[in-house]
This record gives structure tokens, sequence and C-alpha cells, in this order.
């Protein structure tokens, strides 16, 4: 997550990574360090979450939906469930892939009724793993298809050029990001030039109020 995180700082956000251990410790450990992380900052903080870290994002704030985030991005999160997780756990020997977020990443999440706006930045390059272990309808990052992105209750969403892992390096959607971050929505081509919709930089607040973004995969 570190080029996301650099990239985020050049938008003026003080950005931090939050990192965890997938197969071992799972969203059982994973999210009670984050509420504890988050109910320690002592001020509002955006989350930025890759591929499982949004899934996690999103099920630490249905545990503890006051804690002070507003806002959350998750990039290429398989929101409704993964095809490829639920592909690969029909080998015996995918829970040393899977691990202890197995189950998250089979059953996804539910409508999303929080207070905290949620968008998603979906890829539609289908390289990766994926390929190998499913066949997607319709656009996908090559691990997870874009409907796979789509839940009730989103606030917004929108798609990028760019693979599953090469979203955490895309400059696009790192802006998306930002956008999402600043104003509650994305930058889509029918209000690019438009005031609050642009990218950052066209009607964007100072670095100053840019505020905090946690990034987490």
């Amino acid at each position: 997550m570190a080029p996301l995180a650099w990239r985020l700082r050049a938008e003026g956000f003080d950005a931090e990574v939050f990192g965890y251990d997938s197969v071992f410790g799972g969203p059982e450990a994973a999210i009670p360090r984050l509420i504890d992380h988050l109910q320690s900052t002592g001020g509002p903080i955006g989350l930025v979450g890759h591929s499982l870290g949004g899934v996690i994002a999103l099920e630490t704030l249905r545990q503890a939906p006051d804690l002070p985030v507003p806002r959350v991005v998750c990039l290429g999160s398989p929101l409704r469930g993964s095809l490829t997780a639920r592909n690969l756990a029909s080998h015996p020997w995918s829970v040393h892939a899977l691990g202890r977020s197995g189950p998250l990443l089979l059953s996804g999440c539910a409508a999303w009724q929080g207070p905290a706006q949620v968008g998603v930045v979906a890829g539609n390059v289908a390289r990766g793993f994926g390929r190998l272990l499913a066949r997607f309808e319709g656009e996908s990052d090559g691990t997870v298809s874009v409907e796979e992105t789509r839940l009730a209750g989103l606030a917004d969403h929108c798609i990028v050029a760019a693979s599953h892992t090469g979203l955490v390096f895309s400059a696009d959607a790192a802006r998306q990001a930002a956008n999402f971050l600043r104003h509650g929505r994305f930058a889509h081509p029918e209000t690019r030039g438009t005031g609050a919709g642009t990218l950052p930089g066209a009607a964007a607040g100072t670095r100053a109020d840019n505020g905090r973004a946690g990034a987490m995969e």
C-alpha cells in the first residue's frame, strides 16, 4: 500500500498504512486492532482499503459505527463475496491460501447502512491470478469482477483502467480516492470541470483541510 499512501500524501493527505496478517491473523485479529487505532486518532480519518482491506474496513465500521470515519474508499474490494475465493475454496489446500480471511471473502458484506459514506473504485484490466480460477461475466480486474464490487448502499462507484494489483499503483485510482475523501463522490466524466465534482486541484480544499487517511490492504 506504500505507493497509494505516497500518492495520497502528494494530494495533501496525512496518510499512514495500517498493516495486518490476512492469512494467519485474519479479520478477527485485524478488526479489534483497527478499532483501537481509530479510537486513538482523536479526530476524523478517512479509510482507503484495497481488496480484503476494504471489506475489513466496512466490517470494522459495522461493529463500531461511532468511529470517527466519515468516508471509506474501497479499491477492488469483493464486497459481495469473491468467486475466485469460492472456487479456490473447493480445493483441499485452499485453507493455506485463504486462511482466516476465507469466510469473509466467501460471504462478502451485507448492504451498507452505516453513517460513513462508502465509495468503490473498481478495475477493468483483466490480469491476475483469479483468471485461472474463475470465469467472470462482464468486466473484472483479473481477480475481482466489477459486479462483485457493487454493494447496495454505496455513495458512489467508478471504474478505472487497472488490474487488481495495479489499483494500488494507479494514479487514476489514487486521484479518485482523494476526490471521494474530499467530496463524497468520484470525478465522473460528466462532472469534470464543474466545481466540487472535479479532480483534486480544480475545486478541492487546501492541504490543511484535506485531513488524514489510513490505507490498508
